[in-house]
């Protein structure tokens, strides 16, 4: 039903906000800017209408029941802007709309949400005010127009909410996911499924700066997110019940979404341009010197897994050091890798310009001491990554900002001795705080990848790829970012570790998100083997 997802026209990069900032957005897009409360709503549901119905079209082509859930703030006025205009563009029948709201408007209300209300009348659109808790076969007549509807846009609650949903708020929300999880209602002839297909606009309500798991949230099925988007949808806690994320743009001037960024969310097209192509004279020496230390017994593909995720993204020359136990396997299958064991390794013929530890490491008594010389060669500027197994033997060290440190949820945990729900609800504050500290950049690996730097820059690459959810994904993930580190020294450019970072991690989920892996389980080594195609045709 959709070939390809497209949103608006949106500045590039995409910029993420605290739901607070949005709201400082807001207002000085009115008080400095001239944009009326009014010019605002309209702009972000006729923006929010064309997008989805872009990416959507097919669901119209049945005559769905839409139905507005709405609260009384803006966020509701967005929402019955949007299906106002799927009517006047004649996407939508009026016939086809209905609205629920949380409440009857006062009569000294004069506020945008009130004129929508009172146009969509007008149309002949029926309004109903919520009159309860949800209950099956409670025959409750703004509940069964929830529980009948094809589809469902959410604009019960937006930015401005600062703790969890209650009332009116909640009981709605509860009532679209019960219905989403067990409605049998079916509309004779509609393309959708059976289950109300639920829009969320700016965010899922229930979604702040301050939720957290267990608090009411809507699940969505796909997140209209109004630029810049908020930071709190793309929390691994949260990035769930949004759905797929489609931004939405030509709302606020970019020129007021640049100065309150904070951080930007990045994809493989964009972010592979930051890296430039490979000179057409380039020798090995000049693709970058890359040198591994990774595999034990039991965990020797992660090693050739690593290396070959180097190779996939240019380096031109790895040397793989690894355990006496393990070089048998890995030699045989090596190709154009050095492998070389550690005893044999009489120091080296050139320093290497870059070194990864810690791929399927282990715990080894010889690690610390290998450790300790490649943080002597990071003091004086080679770019140093460290993932799994290494990453637990440089706690309290203080790099000097030549460092990428690759952690998963729970060798995260091990680090800092964080609690895992904390860091997955808030991460950003958290990450920076140790990034910061450490002098080092942290690529946070997850069904959502965030990436944050000493110098305050973060990065997220929204992953929801269940694919990469197998053992030994990482592994590509820090052959990459060896790789590109070891070019941008080779080639003379000066190691940058956000932009290597952010790269590597754009590229695993291109990787895994390619035509032929969405559909099938697949191999660790197979992201990296298609790696090289992107990467390939990105910079030669």
């Amino acid at each position: 039903m959709i070939s390809k997802l497209r949103s608006g026209k949106n500045h590039s990069p995409h910029f993420l906000v605290s739901a607070k900032a949005s709201l400082e957005i807001d207002n000085e897009a009115q008080t400095d800017w001239g944009f009326n409360t009014y010019a605002l709503i309209e702009s972000a549901g006729r923006s929010c209408a064309q997008v989805f119905y872009k990416n959507f079209k097919d669901f119209f082509r049945n005559k769905p029941r839409i139905t507005v859930a709405s609260g009384s703030g803006n966020n509701g006025a967005d929402a019955m802007a949007m299906l106002r205009y799927l009517i006047l563009s004649g996407n939508l029948e009026a016939s086809h709309a209905f609205v629920v709201i949380t409440r009857m408007p006062k009569k000294s209300d004069t506020s945008p949400w009130v004129g929508l209300l009172t146009s969509l009348k007008k149309m002949k659109v029926p309004v109903l005010v919520w009159d309860g808790d949800i209950g099956e076969g409670a025959g409750r007549p703004s509940d069964d127009i929830l529980a009948q509807s094809d589809i469902i846009i959410d604009g019960i609650t937006g930015t401005g909410i600062l703790s969890p949903l209650r009332g009116a708020a909640k009981e709605m929300t509860d009532a679209i996911n019960f219905h989403k999880k067990n409605s049998s209602f079916l509309i004779p002839h509609s393309s959708l499924n059976k289950n109300p297909f639920v829009v969320s606009l700016d965010l899922p309500s229930g979604n702040s700066d301050e939720w957290e798991p267990g608090m009411p949230i809507i699940e969505a099925d796909v997140t209209l997110a109004i630029e810049p988007q908020k930071y709190c949808i793309y929390t691994p806690a949260a990035r769930p019940h949004a759905g797929i994320i489609l931004p939405v743009g030509s709302v606020f001037p970019g020129e007021i979404i640049k100065r309150y960024a904070e951080a930007e969310i990045l994809d493989w097209e964009g972010i592979q341009k930051r890296i430039p192509k490979v000179r057409p004279s380039a020798y090995k020496g000049q693709r970058g010197t890359v040198e591994i230390h990774a595999g034990s017994p039991g965990a020797a593909g992660a090693a050739f897994i690593a290396a070959r995720g180097a190779q996939a993204t240019g380096a031109g020359l790895i040397r793989l050091l690894v355990d006496e136990e393990i070089y048998p396997i890995i030699a045989s299958k090596a190709s154009g890798i050095m492998v070389v064991p550690p005893q044999a390794w009489q120091g080296r013929p050139s320093e290497p310009d870059a070194i990864l530890l810690g791929p399927g490491w282990g715990k080894k008594s010889d690690r610390s001491q290998i450790m300790e010389q490649a943080l002597a060669v990071e003091k004086k500027g080679t770019p140093l990554i460290l993932d799994a197994d290494a990453i637990e033997l440089v706690k309290e060290k203080k790099f000097n900002g030549n460092a990428i440190l690759t952690p998963h949820p729970g060798e995260f945990c091990n680090f800092t001795g964080i609690g895992k729900e904390e860091l997955l609800s808030r991460p950003l504050p958290i990450l920076l705080k140790y990034a910061s500290g450490c002098n080092a950049v942290i690529l946070f690996k997850g069904h959502v990848i965030t990436i944050a730097s000493p110098d305050g820059r973060v990065g997220i690459v929204d992953g929801m790829t269940p694919v990469l959810a197998t053992g030994g994904s990482g592994d590509p993930l820090a052959g990459f970012c060896v790789a590109i580190a070891a070019r941008m020294v080779s080639e003379g450019r000066g190691f940058d570790a956000y932009t290597c970072a952010v790269t590597a991690a754009a590229l695993l989920i291109a990787s895994g998100k390619s035509k032929g892996f969405i559909t099938r389980f697949s191999d660790p080594l197979e992201f990296a083997n298609k790696a090289a195609d992107l990467a390939g045709k990105a910079w030669l």
